[in-house]
């Protein structure tokens, strides 16, 4: 893996896009912008137009919110709370009283969706964290989500403080370069497939 300059003609929105665990705690997203999120979600494609994604959308301070930070991990539980929108992100993986699959695309669908959210977020000049440090199982139970639904991740939503830098630094994230692998290891060939 290397730390690459981002290549020409790369959307400055996906080369700006990086994922900070500090949020500004004053700033707030506003009902219209919340809005805005969930409209671009909406707009992800999808197998068959299923559309396999649904989403618990608390804003900071209000009951939602309380409630979804309760069930977060310590490690997201130090800094998830002061962005400004938290959203679980649910997928409609089975057929209500079956073991039958929903959609066997349904993560996939909702990972669209969610790349979406965050790409809005992105024009709205906001950031975005995608996490999975909380307790599944007691989300689903405080907001009785039924169990063909599952909840799959949750994103923390909201705006970097401006004195904290283009990349702050984090205790999970120590480095603020973005390293990604060479787009040749991207690429599966029969003569020579990825590592």
């Amino acid at each position: 893996m290397r730390d690459d300059l981002t290549p020409p003609g790369l959307h400055p929105l996906l080369a700006a896009r990086w994922s900070p665990t500090v949020f500004d705690p004053a700033f707030e997203v506003t009902p219209a912008g919340t809005e805005l999120l969930v409209e671009a979600a909406r707009w992800a494609p999808s197998a068959g137009n299923s559309q396999p994604w649904a989403f618990i959308v608390a804003r900071r301070g209000d009951d939602t919110h309380r409630r979804l930070i309760r069930h977060l991990a310590p490690s997201a539980g130090r800094w998830a709370p002061s962005a400004s929108v938290l959203v679980a992100n649910l997928a409609h993986r089975w057929v209500e009283g079956t073991d039958w699959e929903f959609s066997e695309f349904a993560h996939y669908d909702l990972g669209q969706a969610v790349a979406h959210m965050t790409f809005q977020a992105g024009a709205l000049g906001l950031s975005v964290r995608q996490f999975r440090a909380f307790d599944q199982a007691a989300v689903a139970a405080d907001f009785a989500v039924p169990g063909h639904w599952e909840v799959t991740s949750m994103s923390a939503i909201g705006r970097v403080p401006a004195d904290s830098g283009p990349r702050p630094p984090s205790a999970l994230s120590p480095a603020p370069a973005r390293v990604r692998r060479p787009v040749d290891d991207l690429l599966w060939t029969a003569a020579d497939p990825p590592g």
